[in-house]
């Protein structure tokens, strides 16, 4: 797996194995920044929140492109450390990334310290826990104002995705193979 654009474009990253594990597709990730970058997102003065962040190649993508802070959000404690050899092969500067070794739902559970402009919500596929994910992110202030939400899903998996959260706009919904991208704002 290697990063797509940015200071460390073409850089290879371990990547994480096992059951629940599925790194973001180069494809995936290509269309998704991209879209992120249409919109707006200006990555210096963007905070990103990754949960589920397996080997963390969403948010070393966006430290790639400029991102001000990553904070990783993973419960396994593998992959977590996964994370942490990405950090350090790539050089970034430990100022720039935090890890929270816990579940997403726990760490949602509490106020941040700060709010994100970019979450990347990956849950391992049959998951049922997007819509709580959503919900608290809205409800404790994980969210920005202007944040952009995006999820990866099951392309096959039943999820109404503009019927999601009130709170939110549905601003792209599309599949690539067996991965659903949904992308939303505040409303």
């Amino acid at each position: 797996m290697r990063i797509i654009a940015g200071a460390y474009k073409g850089r290879s990253l371990k990547s994480t194995t096992g059951p629940g594990f599925r790194p973001a597709m180069g494809k995936v990730r290509e269309a998704l920044f991209s879209i992120l970058e249409a919109r707006g997102v200006h990555w210096p003065a963007t905070r990103v929140l990754d949960l589920f962040a397996g080997s963390g190649s969403l948010g070393f993508e966006a430290l790639s492109r400029g991102a001000a802070t990553v904070c990783f959000v993973e419960s396994a404690p593998y992959a977590a450390k996964v994370i942490n050899a990405n950090a350090e092969l790539l050089g970034v500067e430990p100022e720039r990334i935090s890890i929270l070794r816990e579940d997403a739902l726990k760490a949602l559970a509490r106020r941040p310290l700060q709010s994100y402009g970019v979450i990347f919500i990956d849950p391992p596929y049959k998951s049922v826990v997007l819509c709580a994910v959503l919900d608290a992110l809205l409800s404790k202030g994980w969210a920005s104002d202007e944040a952009f939400i995006n999820a990866e899903v099951e392309a096959r998996q039943p999820f109404e995705a503009q019927a999601v959260h009130s709170g939110l706009e549905l601003l792209s919904d599309r599949a690539y193979g067996q991965t659903r991208v949904l992308l939303w704002t505040r409303s």
